[in-house]
């Protein structure tokens, strides 16, 4: 029995005296026993209901006391997946029962336990991925379709000189639940042909090499059943950042999770209206949206998040960011597009979107943040100028005139945004106070086209500054534009050279 791919990598660190595994070069396999070596690891009780057997892709260290600590590559028997994020689960190789978080396992020998299977993920999340310079001809991934349900793709990388491409194979499936790419070589899993295009390139343009890396390992969800906690379960470690309401500190909860805690100033909002808020705020849950964890609902309250590496997409831009090119603000702008159109699917509102409040991970990894918040903020004071609490370059005129935030104003907010961008972090309007922009744009004015941007990323700006909100385009056509965009040749390769 084997677990494959980039999952090996994160088995937990032996001794010297251990003997260290020896993995496939092809799909980074190691053997299970391996991982253990003692008597334990024999199991004695039958399972508590009938069902698959589960593996632990990652170690997991547990954070509050129903959890189960358990090492990669351990084996569990579920016994309830009534909750999303964790089921109560028995070790085979400890006989513990516990909760264990359900993204940290998978059934055993199903394609979710391999390193080259990456779930569903769109087409330019994959070419992001593989397009990046530490990999080689060769390495690959397999994804569901994120659009046709059911369907797998094979996404590989071509490298050619100084041309670097991904070409992208649809996995058809037999009668009889078999896969094949050509009718000429059919497989009873996925793991079988794995094995043969490892071996053999005949009807793809390569043989695959080596699985594409996971950027980091997945966050586990946080603890369950904790919504709202005690301001002493927390620590400020350091201060991330400030705002007009409040600061933002890198923080620890419980002692043993990261996170990110947003302090609000006394009086800036309402306890009660915050709480009804941020629980329906809890319940988005999109890879482009930053986990909201709990919250502090006493004064003053506070707000906790997953941790983001980078900070904030403005931040990042005026920095690290300044070695960034347009494809690279391309994948930006795809991810955040995405957390939005979920945003929109979902009947909700921003009401805020810039590049202050979007946040950075590993791999440029792209979070929605602060959705929904501003409405709950007690301050009437509208002032069109310079330094003002309200955001005026980033909202749309029907929402300064009239009071009204849709998610077509979000779309408005979202041009401006894209003009941060591509401008890697400069201010909207340059040199141009508030009260100007406000008065400006009411008389039809729009901002002029940064240098840097091209014409066909500032004809879709204006489209984003349509004095007709209805006339604006939705965050699933802006999704779908950006994707097209950076893969533009759409399709599979049904007839591949050799």
């Amino acid at each position: 029995m084997t677990i494959c791919g980039c999952f090996g990598r994160l088995f937990r660190n032996k001794s010297s005296d251990d003997a260290d595994p020896s993995p496939d070069p092809v799909n980074n396999t190691v053997q299970f026993n391996e991982g253990f070596d003692s008597d334990s690891d024999i199991e004695t009780n039958p399972p508590e209901a009938d069902g698959p057997t589960y593996v632990a892709l990652y170690d997991y260290e547990a954070r509050i006391e129903d959890d189960l600590t358990f090492q990669a590559g351990e084996r569990f028997c579920m016994i309830d997946k009534g909750l999303a994020d964790w089921w109560y689960a028995r070790s085979l190789r400890t006989n513990l029962k516990g909760y264990v978080p359900s993204n940290y396992v998978a059934v055993e020998d199903s394609p979710e336990q391999e390193g080259w299977f990456f779930g569903k993920l769109s087409r330019a999340e994959a070419e992001r991925r593989l397009l990046d310079n530490s990999n080689t001809q060769g390495t690959y991934l397999i994804r569901e379709s994120e659009r046709e349900q059911g369907l797998y793709v094979l996404s590989l990388l071509n490298v050619s000189g100084q041309e670097r491409n991904v070409k992208h194979y649809k996995i058809k499936r037999t009668p009889s639940s078999g896969y094949f790419i050509t009718r000429f070589m059919d497989f009873t899993n996925l793991q079988e042909l794995v094995q043969y295009y490892a071996d053999n390139a005949e009807g793809i343009s390569s043989r695959l090499m080596r699985p594409c890396k996971l950027a980091e390992k997945p966050k586990p969800p946080f603890a369950k059943d904790v919504w709202e906690i005690s301001r002493d379960t927390l620590t400020f470690d350091k201060k991330l950042g400030a705002g007009a309401f409040g600061d933002v500190f890198k923080g620890t909860w419980n002692g043993n999770t990261e996170v990110a805690i947003k302090t609000l100033k006394p009086g800036t909002m309402s306890p009660v209206e915050f709480l009804q808020e941020a629980t329906i705020m809890k319940k988005l849950r999109h890879p482009h949206l930053v986990s909201l964890y709990a919250v502090v609902s006493e004064e003053p309250i506070c707000i906790v998040t997953e941790l983001m590496a980078h900070g904030s997409l403005l931040d990042f831009l005026r920095t690290e960011g300044q070695s960034t090119h347009y494809r690279d603000h391309l994948y930006m702008i795809i991810q955040i597009a995405s957390g939005m159109e979920y945003i929109e699917r979902e009947n909700f509102i921003h009401r805020d979107v810039r590049a202050a409040n979007i946040l950075v991970g590993v791999g440029q990894i792209c979070k929605v943040a602060d959705f929904g918040l501003s409405r709950l903020i007690q301050d009437d004071l509208y002032q069109a100028r310079e330094g003002a609490k309200f955001p005026v370059k980033w909202t749309a005129p029907e929402s300064f005139t009239y009071n009204r935030f849709t998610i077509k104003s979000d779309v408005w907010s979202f041009g401006v945004l894209l003009s941060e961008i591509v401008t890697k972090g400069k201010a909207p309007y340059p040199a141009m106070p508030g009260y100007e922009v406000v008065a400006k744009l009411v008389d039809g004015y729009r901002m002029p086209k940064p240098r840097e941007c091209n014409e066909e990323l500032y004809k879709i700006m204006l489209r984003c500054w349509d004095d007709v909100d209805t006339e604006r385009p939705s965050f699933a056509e802006l999704h779908h534009i950006f994707e097209t965009m950076v893969s533009p040749r759409p399709g599979y390769e049904e007839h591949p050279s050799y």
